[in-house]
């Protein structure tokens, strides 16, 4: 079978190349050179607690037309991971491409957080704009909401959002009106607040960002699109309520894939399709606790906040039309934080000063049969805890304490969440993920080899930096940016 794939796959190839020419087989060298006059754009949309099954191409009936379509004409990955299962330190791990647990940013920061991103470290756009990138950023920052941390200050030139989730407001149900009215703002400027009703806050942060694109089409860019949906709770505009076969949350995927759509044609219509390259990831898995306003990690174990794959394990689409080969799927495993510097890899631009700990994956984009340059990936939660290690086909996982919905609760529909339960591993488990996605079956004992090796790899991971279950300090850690 595999042989068969392996046939049509050089077959698809061949009539790829006759139709286009070589720009599929080149170099990460021979690329920036080939887009060395006009530097390519990157638009880089990011989605807040989208599960790994919500999507068409990933098995979802939630019609999402837009981003089937662009799995279809570029790279979908099926085991591509966040650093950390929670909001803020997802999002650092994405943009610095390193791992959140090494920035010192856990968990979700709030409006009483005192620290943010350091601004010592190199985010994406800060990376980009010595090469003349126009760089904006529309929708939910999160990772510091004082002056010194926001988007205006770590590389971008617009901003316009809000600065930590949408949750944050009185009128939310678990709030007990503990938060303020969720602020917008434009640049380092509030010029509105948000109270109980977040209904066009998807289609505003489109328009933003096609407006960014049709200003910006001579010059090279980098738009970052960051949703604040399907984060609970939810809100669609009146053009897809009651659109979807699931409901309110249905409907709030369908619009963020028409969002998906409009910076398509946003880019088609400006003549920057064969220049742009457009990766879609969201942060983490669902919130299952919100039952029928949460997403689906379609046969991933257990969800959001939690280090089993469908916390971490998120959908993952990247087309650059001409330049990768389309339709692929890439099974082999990746992170965000390989995010960086590929598109480093892309447009020439030189790595952060400080040490990150991503690698490129431009050859994977590119072919089915490659695969990361990293040994293994590193799954931190709560704060600072080792507890899993990804290499190759294999996740390991140690002994720690995990929430899951705890049993026998009835289904609610209401915005409301039902309630967790703790669950403390015990022992080390050990699961072949190519066979096993739904990590049912624990192959510990009859693997000692691998796990020996990926004992090893989490060993050195410790010294590195660190792990809060053996209470152990990590020699290479950085400190977050802090405020008096």
């Amino acid at each position: 079978m595999n042989n068969l794939i392996s046939i049509q796959r050089l077959i698809l190839t061949i009539v790829f190349i006759l139709k286009i020419g070589f720009p599929t087989i080149l170099s990460g060298a021979d690329l920036v050179k080939k887009t060395d006059e006009k530097k390519p754009n990157v638009v880089l949309i990011f989605v807040d607690d989208m599960g790994y099954g919500d999507l068409g191409t990933y098995g979802s009936d939630i019609p999402t037309p837009n981003l089937d379509q662009m799995a279809k004409e570029g790279v979908k990955f099926t085991n591509f991971y966040v650093a950390q299962a929670v909001c803020s330190a997802s999002r650092a791990a994405l943009l610095t491409g390193t791992y959140s647990n090494r920035l010192g940013i856990h968990g979700a920061l709030d409006h009483t957080a005192k620290h943010g991103l350091n601004p010592e470290e190199t985010t994406i756009a800060e990376m980009l704009k010595p090469l003349g990138y126009q760089t904006g950023m529309y929708g939910k920052w999160h990772l510091g909401h004082h002056p010194e941390f926001l988007p205006t200050n770590q590389g971008f030139d617009e901003y316009y959002g809000i600065p930590y989730s949408n949750d944050m407001w009185p009128n939310h149900p678990q709030s007990k009106n503990y938060y303020p009215p969720l602020p917008l703002y434009q640049n380092d400027k509030v010029v509105d607040t948000i109270f109980s009703d977040q209904s066009l806050l998807t289609t505003m942060f489109t328009e933003k960002a096609v407006d960014f694109i049709q200003r910006n089409k001579e010059h090279p860019f980098f738009l970052y699109l960051a949703h604040p949906m399907p984060h609970v709770p939810l809100f669609v505009s009146d053009k897809f309520k009651g659109k979807s076969p699931k409901g309110l949350y249905g409907d709030v995927i369908m619009e963020i894939d028409w969002s998906v759509g409009e910076v398509m044609k946003a880019l088609k219509e400006n003549g920057l399709e064969e220049n742009t390259l457009v990766i879609f990831l969201s942060d983490n898995g669902p919130w299952l606790s919100y039952s029928g306003h949460s997403g689906s990690a379609g046969a991933l174990k257990e969800g959001k906040g939690t280090s089993w794959d469908g916390g971490v394990k998120v959908p993952a689409i990247m087309k650059w039309k001409g330049r990768i080969f389309a339709p692929l799927i890439q099974e082999n495993p990746a992170m965000s934080i390989d995010i960086l510097p590929t598109i480093a890899q892309i447009t020439g631009a030189d790595l952060p000063k400080l040490p990150i700990d991503g690698k490129s994956i431009l050859s994977m984009m590119r072919d089915a049969n490659a695969s990361s340059e990293k040994d293994a990936y590193f799954i931190y939660y709560n704060r600072n805890e080792l507890q899993a290690v990804v290499m190759g086909d294999w996740k390991l996982y140690f002994p720690h304490q995990y929430r899951s919905i705890a049993p026998d609760q009835d289904f609610r529909n209401d915005g409301n969440p039902i309630d967790y339960h703790m669950i403390q591993l015990k022992e080390m488990e050990l699961y072949h993920i190519p066979t096993d996605p739904s990590e049912t079956k624990n192959v510990l004992s009859k693997n000692p080899e691998i796990v020996i090796k990926m004992k090893e790899l989490a060993e050195k991971a410790r010294q590195d930096m660190g792990d809060a279950l053996q209470n152990r300090e990590g020699q290479n850690n950085r400190v977050p940016g802090k405020v008096n």
